[in-house]
């Protein structure tokens, strides 16, 4: 097969692999049955299979969690090829780097003639993505996932879905909306036609608004411009995941042989790589840089130059030739970063009441080390209410989500988010489990509760200006409501006294879902909020005070240390290998408490909440029965010599006393019951 030939199958690759990328794109949107479907739905579409199959973010998952969450594992789709051919990736089926290939093929004055030639030339500023893939690799280490800014994978995404995408809509729109104001009969048909077949391919049925989209729009476009000066700028000196493809490139077994006696000197070779990995004889062809676009192999008129597997490799550097004071100071700056960012005065994110984060979001430690900023949950929202972050999450958690509910508010059947998320930094949740749905105590396991209402009665129109005004309650979705009335006699501007529905909050019952602030009628600064006091995902960002909040300790017991979450991938670093059980279990949580009895007996309690009841009763049947006596505590318990295990529901707790006591049986009687009454009212 001649290279002109496999040249066509690239680029036919190329159009191929975008072409799939800007479909599933256009597919991550909720259906228009959402509202109305009694169970769950889903996406018919893996809108999430490129982020999954990308090599650093399963690497950064990996390392930042201690798990490779469920998926990641296409990633091997990618890395198995790259250790026997190359960067394939990055010259066949990138997207980014297929519209860095074809905005660099537009001519310009910085690129013609000898400058075009030697701007093609490999330079020693390449190696810069390399120091960059130190830093966020170093970074994930400390618990960041920080990659995600710069990954192209989720660069292009959220470029497009967040900035491109929104633009395209809203210029189609307008062009529509024109022509529809026409009288003239044949334009109108036009316009119905143009509104058919743009919302058959790209425009949703309502115009999505994002913040930050207008920054990341201009960091797009920097990026593609880029091009015109040096072709594929970006691939060559910034992107960390053509670093590490570039690493396990050395050890590919195909790739580049040089004739040098049948070479002229022509440096046709130079004129269109797209690597600048240097093919030109006399020069070491650098392996690592080189994105098999073969354009220099089709372009030699003395066929000096050829792909083939095992060639001779005299003229070949595999490896980056990177200087070891540069790699360190990569290595320092992802180590150092994350502990200053989250170490700066207003940075932190305990600063922002308004950072209210998708519902089935891990605790903010845990989300900020999973989260990748792709946007994939805020192109899926269905009300448009989740949003890049600027500062609400400090500078670490820059472009992660953020619920904004005056421009949207959460959907009670919506699971879509923690379908779409690729590393589970939003687990993938039911309707059943958000609970948002029907009784809320009809079940034994609380709703996801992302937040709580609060009312500026000064500027509530019932509170106010006693003026009737029930449209947060009206809007509210919970069953029962959230928000409740009091008929109130109350004097108006007139004197007359009259009776109004004055709305109050019941905390017990808000999700934080937002309706109420986004429906409420005071337009500029709404009259009710929300903020992420009480959710779910937090045992200390509470709205009550702990001992408010649950019962005192049985007496002689006393806390040791503050408890502890894991959540599924976090199980490994707790308790090494012994994890798969519970996560084919399905759980979603651990809480991990450290108590003492009388100074004597100390006692670890382990609580697993499960996916359902059926998860904790198949790990409570595994325990097992020899020398063990039943106890009523739960559905059902057993009390052995030093520990105890009982199931409620969905809850598994397991109590392990570490000394050997006399009264070792009743002090962890005493202290399940106490765990038996507070699973109780979740």
């Amino acid at each position: 097969m001649s290279y002109r030939t496999l040249i066509r199958l690239r680029r036919l690759s190329q159009i191929l692999f975008l072409a799939l990328f800007l479909y599933l794109l256009l597919k991550t949107e909720a259906p228009q049955s959402l509202r109305i479907a009694a169970g769950d739905i889903r996406l018919p579409y893996p809108v999430s299979i490129f982020l999954e199959a990308d090599p650093l973010v399963a690497l950064v998952n990996a390392l930042s969690s201690g798990a490779l969450y469920k998926g990641l594992l296409w990633s091997l789709v990618i890395i198995l090829p790259t250790l026997l051919l190359g960067r394939f990736f990055c010259g066949w089926i990138c997207p980014l780097g297929t519209l860095n290939h074809w905005v660099s093929s537009w001519r310009s004055q910085r690129k013609r003639g000898l400058r075009r030639i030697e701007s093609n030339r490999y330079k020693s500023w390449q190696r810069l993505k390399y120091y960059l893939l130190a830093a966020v690799l170093a970074a994930a280490l400390v618990g960041s996932g920080l990659a995600g800014w710069l990954d192209p994978i989720c660069l292009t995404f959220r470029s497009l879905a967040l900035a491109v995408h929104p633009t395209a809509s809203y210029a189609a729109n307008a062009v529509v909306e024109s022509l529809q104001a026409s009288r003239n009969r044949i334009i109108y048909f036009i316009s119905i036609a143009l509104d058919f077949l743009f919302r058959q391919l790209f425009v949703g049925f309502k115009q999505p608004y994002f913040r930050q989209g207008f920054l990341l729009g201009i960091i797009f476009i920097i990026i593609l411009a880029l091009n015109l000066r040096i072709t594929r700028f970006w691939c060559r000196a910034l992107c960390p995941l053509g670093a590490l493809l570039g690493w396990l490139s050395r050890w590919a077994i195909f790739g580049l042989e040089k004739q040098h006696a049948q070479c002229g000197d022509c440096n046709r070779c130079l004129l269109d790589c797209q690597g600048g990995d240097d093919p030109i004889p006399g020069a070491r062809w650098r392996q690592s840089e080189c994105h098999l676009c073969l354009n220099c192999a089709a372009g030699c008129p003395e066929a000096g130059l050829r792909f083939r597997f095992f060639p001779n490799r005299s003229s070949t550097a595999a490896g980056a030739n990177l200087e070891r004071r540069h790699l360190v100071a990569g290595l320092s700056a992802g180590l150092i970063a994350v502990p200053l960012l989250r170490a700066t005065p207003g940075l932190r994110v305990e600063n922002d009441p308004r950072l209210v984060r998708p519902p089935g979001a891990l605790s903010e430690k845990d989300f900020l080390a999973r989260c990748i900023r792709c946007g994939e949950c805020m192109k899926v929202c269905p009300n448009n209410a989740l949003h890049p972050a600027l500062t609400q999450a400090g500078l670490e958690g820059l472009w992660t989500p953020v619920l904004i509910p005056r421009i949207g508010y959460c959907e009670p059947s919506c699971t879509l988010c923690g379908q779409v998320c690729p590393t589970g930094a939003i687990w993938e949740f039911s309707a059943a489990e958000k609970g948002w749905i029907g009784e809320q105590n009809a079940g034994e396991q609380r709703p996801i509760r992302i937040g709580t209402a609060f009312f500026d009665r000064g500027r509530c129109l019932p509170w106010a200006m006693a003026t009737e005004c029930i449209v947060c309650e009206e809007w509210c979705p919970t069953s029962p409501k959230a928000i409740y009335l009091r008929p109130t006699q109350v004097s108006g501007p007139d004197g007359v006294a009259r009776t109004v529905r004055q709305p109050y909050v019941n905390p017990d019952l808000c999700v934080g879902c937002g309706a109420c602030e986004f429906a409420c009628p005071v337009k500029d600064r709404p009259a009710i909020y929300v903020t992420s006091i009480s959710e779910s995902r937090s045992e200390t960002n509470q709205i009550r005070l702990p001992e408010r909040r649950t019962d005192q300790l049985p007496d002689g017991w006393l806390s040791t240390r503050p408890r502890r979450t894991f959540d599924p991938g976090g199980l490994y670093k707790y308790m090494d290998g012994a994890a798969e059980k519970y996560i084919q279990a399905g759980v979603r949580q651990l809480t991990v408490g450290e108590y003492q009895y009388l100074q004597r007996l100390e006692v670890t309690a382990e609580i697993y909440l499960m996916s359902d009841p059926e998860g904790a009763s198949a790990i409570y049947n595994s325990e097992p029965e020899t020398g063990s006596l039943p106890l009523k505590v739960g559905d059902a318990g057993r009390l052995y010599a030093s520990s105890l295990v009982f199931r409620r529901g969905p809850y598994l707790v397991r109590l392990i006393a570490y000394q050997s006591d006399p009264e070792a049986g009743r002090a962890l009687t005493e202290l399940a019951r106490y765990w038996d009454a507070q699973l109780a009212r979740r």
